[in-house]
């Protein structure tokens, strides 16, 4: 039997469609996870064959699992993961059981943003940064001397927005750096300077070293304690210049990393001194991002990205281009969900595909620290992108969520 496995997946989203969409191939599917809350619903996961309860962090644990499959028959034809931080380890053992398209060492330098920028340091797309290295004094004079605030300040390994914060001021940025120093003492300290510009997110496939831009994104930015993307805009015709713009970088990105094959994507800003890259991921984006894919081009990236891995050609040409928005909805206050309200008027909303909740009753919700404190979601198509926003948001509004026994407006507006 022709199998793929895959190490981690989350409920919902990207991840979890990549396993169906094996299924879909003729594939059978094997997922690898450590979370008790999936082997507990298991009934809840009918597109996975075969679910392994194993340390998805030990590669030993995983290879001894991997052996055991191998015994009793199991072909496995690829092993990948579309989660943070499994697509390196996914890789590697890849390269030892499979043939891997792929490159472990490129997909390893995209997933610390540490390696990244070093690797990419004389680029003229890579911003000003400065590493402080786990036992060092803090530099903060030296800091303040090279840059102007606002500052960033994040963990290489950090995903989904969780250890990048911002600092205003001299007594800030000490208090942020000494709070990453606590929670991971071992771990070198990004600095880098703040970007100022329009965000955009860029999804590709790299077939034989060639870069096929499937997606280009406007991202719309919720800044208070952290950075949450809670708007995305695809471009379903983009301007040339961006377009150009964007494939310079990428090119050269696939060139000093030598990327032959794979997924990944960009946040990249437009600034007054030209493109500057904010980071870069060794696969698609989670959440909703393949579901937009589809309704703007008719494309599956989770069904070609998995082509990619199998050796195979992938098919981007689009089969129509529309304008897509998806808006993200929030909490603004911490409580226990008693009930939300307003998803069916909002799925009948006019231009609306797709309304998606997350939290179930009971759950404690909190204002956004990551990505994955992003509640729910709406996805519009319109005539022009501008349209496609305006009936996303409306729709949105009418989603709410309440808490401890007060009603709770469902989101603010962001701020940029």
């Amino acid at each position: 039997m022709k199998a793929i496995i895959f190490i981690s997946t989350n409920k919902s989203g990207s991840s979890r469609e990549a396993i169906k969409a094996a299924g879909d191939l003729g594939y059978f599917t094997i997922l690898f996870t450590n979370n008790e809350k999936q082997i507990q619903q298991r009934q809840e996961y009918t597109d996975v064959h075969k679910m392994v309860s194993v340390n998805t962090y030990s590669l030993e644990n995983m290879r001894e699992e991997i052996f055991k499959l191998q015994t009793i028959g199991v072909d496995i034809k690829t092993i990948v993961s579309f989660v943070d931080p499994f697509v390196h380890t996914a890789s590697i053992l890849c390269d030892e059981f499979c043939h891997n398209y792929a490159l472990s060492k490129a997909i390893e330098i995209m997933e610390n943003k540490e390696e990244t920028r070093s690797a990419l340091k004389d680029q003229p797309y890579t911003p000003k940064f400065f590493l402080i290295n786990p036992g060092d004094s803090i530099p903060l004079e030296t800091i303040c001397e090279q840059f102007d605030f606002p500052i960033i300040i994040k963990s290489p390994i950090s995903t989904g927005s969780k250890d990048v914060l911002l600092a205003e001021g001299k007594e800030q940025l000490k208090r942020h750096i000494e709070n990453l120093r606590n929670k991971n003492p071992d771990t070198t300290i990004m600095v880098e300077e703040y970007i100022d510009g329009d965000q955009y997110l860029v999804e590709v496939l790299v077939h034989k070293h060639k870069a096929r831009i499937v997606g280009i994104l406007e991202q719309e930015i919720t800044k208070n304690k952290r950075f949450i993307i809670t708007g995305y805009g695809v471009l379903a015709n983009v301007p040339l210049t961006i377009r150009t713009g964007v494939e310079e970088v990428l090119q050269s990105i696939i060139k000093e990393l030598n990327i032959e094959n794979g997924a990944l994507h960009l946040e990249i800003r437009l600034t007054k001194n030209g493109w500057k890259l904010i980071e870069i991921n060794p696969r698609i984006s989670g959440g909703a991002m393949n579901k937009m894919i589809q309704a703007a081009f008719g494309i599956n990236l989770v069904e070609e990205t998995l082509k990619l891995y199998l050796g195979k050609s992938p098919a981007l040409i689009p089969k129509y281009k529309k304008y897509v928005f998806t808006k993200y909805v929030i909490a603004t206050k911490k409580g226990i969900l008693e009930k939300v309200t307003g998803k069916a008027r909002a799925q009948k909303s006019p231009g609306v595909i797709e309304v998606y909740v997350k939290p179930k009753k009971g759950t404690l919700l909190t204002p956004p620290l990551s990505m994955g404190h992003r509640y729910a979601y709406v996805i519009a198509v319109g005539s022009s992108l501008e349209e496609a926003k305006n009936l996303a948001n409306t729709a949105a509004k009418e989603i709410t969520f309440h808490l401890e026994e007060q009603e709770q407006e469902q989101e603010q507006e962001p701020q940029h």
